[in-house]
């Protein structure tokens, strides 16, 4: 900027800076999503810190997260906010929807109302007119990881009103398909992470919580009853006779009836207690904030009577009858090595005398 004394006037040169501030706003969001990615817990979490960084770059009152899965040929919605839709249900790859389309294709598509006469008249809506009659304008990216198409990252803008004619634009395309390999990678990750902990802390076959899972939510449990005066029972269960089913139906029968005995004991259970699996046909049980011996008896009765029903195992009818030993804390100690004992040494007798019964550890009668 100068002053001209020929023109008595100033001159100022001004530069147009729209270019380096939108790349600084998307360096801005790669740092983000990948700040997001190593702080946030939970997938839920990761996915509500992506819609609040992409906010920032455009408007996204309306965006959905859309995954595909390989395996199945589905794509569910994990994430999806919407003023007027709920999550659409799963559905397959091959469905006649946009989000299948954006994935099918791994191109990203954008619909404003203009566009509606190039779209097929099933996906139509999606580009005409949303709630109260205005106009929308429909944005989806595919995911692209080194594994392919996992998914795709949609967002909506609806007019409020009969003046307002924004919609989304090739550029706003450009920045969300420059930020949508980030987060690909960053769901990738977070899905990696699941697996492995899903792998080192629940049983492979079962999906119940194995031994080291077990021992986690044992001592919290147990700092609860040193805290609150509170009690716990556990349970130690072992099928009765359970090699015979696999020596006379074979192991994948015997692997059956393991994952349908997990699941009838997990519906017997509160959702604050936890049944895990230790190995073989042993099962335990731990049931927390427990009033009195006598609820854990009506807990072991419900577990008995869903265990004596009939399992079908791929097509043959099999009765099992369980042996459970009982350990109660603080009575029989308070602490997981005692409880575990004294509950194992009660199942054993139970098992000696004769199976398809409970015994207390201490308690002489079976029953």
């Amino acid at each position: 900027e100068r002053w001209s004394e020929e023109l008595q006037l100033r001159i100022a040169v001004a530069r147009d800076i729209t270019r380096r501030k939108r790349a600084e706003a998307m360096q801005a969001a790669l740092y983000a999503i990948s700040e997001a990615t190593h702080a946030a817990e939970d997938m839920h979490t990761l996915f509500q810190q992506m819609h609040r960084i992409i906010g920032e770059l455009l408007p996204v009152t309306n965006f959905s997260i859309v995954l595909y899965d390989e395996k199945s040929g589905e794509v569910r919605f994990p994430y999806h906010v919407d003023e007027h839709t709920p999550p659409p249900v799963p559905h397959k790859l091959n469905s006649d929807t946009l989000y299948a389309k954006v994935i099918r294709s791994g191109q990203a598509l954008l619909l404003t109302p203009d566009d509606a006469a190039g779209v097929p008249e099933e996906l139509r809506h999606h580009a005409q007119a949303g709630a109260g009659n205005y106009s929308r304008s429909w944005l989806g990216v595919p995911l692209e990881s080194r594994n392919g198409t996992i998914g795709a990252l949609v967002v909506q803008s609806i007019a409020k009103n009969a003046a307002d004619h924004a919609h989304y634009t090739e550029n706003d395309q450009e920045l969300l398909q420059f930020v949508s390999t980030q987060i690909a990678a960053a769901i990738e990750r977070k899905q990696m992470i699941a697996n492995l902990q899903q792998t080192a802390l629940y049983d492979r076959l079962t999906q119940l919580p194995n031994r080291e899972l077990f021992h986690d939510r044992m001592q919290l449990a147990l700092a609860r009853v040193r805290r609150g005066q509170v009690q716990l029972s556990l349970l130690y269960l072992d099928l009765d006779k359970f090699k015979e089913v696999n020596d006379t139906l074979g192991h994948g029968a015997g692997d059956l009836l393991l994952q349908k005995v997990a699941r009838r004991l997990e519906q017997c259970v509160r959702a604050e207690d936890t049944v895990a699996r230790f190995g073989g046909d042993e099962f335990v049980v731990l049931l927390e904030n427990i009033g009195s011996p006598e609820h854990t008896e009506l807990v072991i009765e419900k577990i008995r009577s869903a265990l004596n029903q009939p399992f079908d195992l791929a097509g043959q009818k099999m009765n099992i009858l369980s042996s459970i030993g009982v350990a109660y804390c603080p009575l029989h100690g308070d602490d997981e090595k005692q409880l575990l004992r004294h509950a194992d040494e009660a199942m054993y007798l139970a098992k000696k005398c004769g199976g398809n019964q409970f015994q207390i550890s201490g308690d002489v009668a079976s029953k």
